[in-house]
């Protein structure tokens, strides 16, 4: 199991303040997303503007992390969060390093922005991360920004979001060379299930947050499971 965002919809998503509230639940993998400011500065936004989950204005590639920096990225969720700010990608490693917590790292660049996301991603990680297992794990919606982080950092391990499957999806994740598709946990079947296994492919999704489900995917054969509902199942 994974903690989506850091700590579901108990925190305000992708800050520390998520990834301490995740871990205290007992939550040993972390799901987040990571983006580039205007000035090459890899910091956690899973939108493409900063409104919804700050109290500051814009896209993401238009400002700069020192202004991204000062926002208020806790008091949309609740009173308790006010101050909370948008953690750098680095300081989000390191937490999760020093607190034994796996990663999965999605790669979420703005529009025009694939490529140099993708490859920034990879090299942060392959400097952060030279000596600690397991790796983090790369994923994106973006094959663009996958392809772009396999030439940055080849060794690392990476998987293909796909919302709703397409009949390519194997031959799209061989040719990215995933080591797992990451699905909406809705478009799961048996059959893909064993598909992937069987082509040496992990099964992770996102995003079920009821008990029951969870434990029909569990014995479906999926590997990882991102939820919300961290409160509810036991990671």
């Amino acid at each position: 199991m994974a903690a989506h965002r850091g700590a579901g919809k108990l925190a305000p998503e992708n800050t520390m303040a998520a990834m301490r509230l995740g871990a205290s639940f007992g939550y040993r993998m972390v799901e987040f997303d990571v983006k580039l400011s205007a000035d090459d500065v890899l910091f956690l936004l899973h939108d493409d503007t900063v409104d919804r989950t700050s109290n500051g204005v814009g896209r993401a590639a238009d400002l700069s992390w020192h202004g991204i920096s000062q926002f208020d990225a806790g008091a949309w969720h609740s009173h308790h969060f006010v101050g909370e700010t948008m953690p750098t990608f680095t300081a989000v490693m390191a937490f999760c390093q020093g607190n034994a917590i796996a990663v999965n790292a999605e790669i979420k660049p703005s529009a025009g922005r694939e490529r140099e996301t993708g490859a920034a991603v990879a090299r942060a990680v392959a400097r952060s991360w030279a000596n600690a297992e397991p790796l983090p794990l790369l994923s994106s919606f973006s094959e663009i920004a996958l392809d772009a982080a396999r030439e940055a950092a080849p060794h690392l391990p990476r998987a293909l979001l796909l919302d709703k499957l397409p009949e390519d999806w194997l031959a799209r994740c061989q040719r990215l060379g995933c080591i797992a598709l990451d699905s909406n946990w809705r478009a799961l079947t048996p059959e893909i299930v064993a598909t992937a296994h069987a082509h040496g492919l992990a099964v992770m999704c996102y995003t079920c947050n009821d008990e029951a489900a969870v434990r029909a995917l569990i014995k479906m054969g999926v590997n990882t499971i991102i939820t919300d509902a961290i409160a509810e199942i036991a990671p």
